[in-house]
Parts: structure tokens; sequence; C-alpha cells
């Protein structure tokens, strides 16, 4: 097996957040993490940089029989990023899409509501975000993520991963302000092979942290 780069999602994050210093102390950023995998590692972010946290919801539409495999991504606000190379091979038909994502937009609700409860969304318009996620393989989750926060007028908007595909971090330089993936082997196979431990956060856990983070800023925000 390939020798792993990062012990879990806390240490990618740490390593990240180093790569990512020059943002620290900047007026009105915002860290923003695709969970759940993502969480854990802009938590670590977001402290290291002083900044707050907060949650981007998207969700994967993966190819019926093969869901592991991405044709494409939503986010909030009704985004709809599709992989036009995987639909066209795999002969993927409309309908079929529109059902996954029909059930991908109620997941996409739920976890809504479980991460954020109450708390408003943040405010995007004239603020850098960092968004984070633990890896990017294809990309079609994080293009569905950019897309959306686009729309909300970021003053600058910076994608931050630990690991990446070489391919794919050279084609997203052209769809933000700044990228920076902290590692981009070749060969490079799949996000979870340079990680010891890439077990699957929970939905607790990213409530939690959020809670953590926000407690966090609490508390900086009264002294």
């Amino acid at each position: 097996m390939t020798e792993a780069r990062f012990r879990d999602r806390t240490h990618a994050g740490r390593r990240l957040a180093a790569e990512l210093a020059p943002y620290a102390g900047r007026p009105n950023l915002l860290v923003l993490a695709l969970p759940r995998g993502g969480v854990p590692v802009a938590f670590e972010v977001a402290q290291a940089l002083d900044a707050p946290l907060d949650v981007f919801l998207v969700r994967k539409l993966g190819v019926p029989g093969h869901e592991e495999l991405a044709m494409g991504a939503i986010a909030s606000g009704g985004i709809r990023v599709l992989n036009p190379e995987v639909v066209r091979m795999l002969r993927v038909p409309e309908h079929a899409i529109d059902a996954v994502a029909a059930k991908e937009e109620r997941e996409l609700e739920r976890r809504e509501r479980a991460y954020r409860g109450d708390r408003p969304e943040p405010e995007i318009r004239g603020r850098t975000v960092l968004l984070v996620d633990d890896g990017l393989a294809t990309g079609s989750t994080m293009r569905a993520a950019v897309a959306a926060l686009r729309s909300e007028h970021p003053e600058r908007l910076v994608v931050g991963v630990p690991v990446s595909a070489p391919d794919t971090c050279d084609a997203l330089r052209d769809e933000v302000d700044d990228i920076v993936c902290a590692i981009t082997p070749e060969p490079f196979h799949a996000v979870g092979l340079w990680y010891q431990d890439f077990s699957q956060t929970t939905d607790e856990e990213v409530h939690a942290l959020l809670e953590r983070a926000t407690h966090a800023e609490d508390v900086a925000s009264a002294r």
C-alpha cells in the first residue's frame, strides 16, 4: 500500500492550515467546510487562522448502480453540476439524473437542519471564503459548491484541500481566485489512500465541531 501522508483529518487540517497561513488575520474571513469529511479539516484551519467556521452543503450525484462514481453534484441554492463525460459515456437518462437529484436534495435539507439547527446561514457577499474539504478526486462536489458560492458574490473565493488529484487541482484554478492543494501525488488513485485513518465522519461529530467553533467565536467576541 502507498504510504499515507496524513494520520487523520485533524492532522491533515493542521498541515493545510500551515499552507493557508497567508490568509490569517484577514478581515471578513470565513471558513466553509464541505460535510462531512471536510469539517474536521476545516475546524483546524479555522482555529489556526482565527476565523469563523460554518458548513456548505453539497451532495454527490452517484451513477445508478455505481453510486461511488460521481456523475455530478448538487449544492444549497438549487445548483446542479453534471459531469458530461460520465453521463455521456454511461448513457445516463435525464429521468434517472432527476431521480437521484431529488433523493439527494432531501438528504441535503436533512443535513442542513441537523448541522445548523436554528443558526442562520452565514453572509457570503463581500467576504474572503476558504472552502475546505478532505480531498479532491473528480472535483464534481467542489465544483458544485464553487458555482453556488459564486452566485453569493464573495470578494474572494479560495479552495483548500490536504490532497488532490493533480489534474483536478489544476482544472479548478480557473474557477476560483486561489486554490491550495497541500499535496498532489502521482499516481493519485483515491483520497482515502493518503490517510492512515479515513473512517467516516458522523453527523454527531460535525455538530460537535460546529458547536465548539461557535463557542470559541462567542468567547473571542466577548473579550
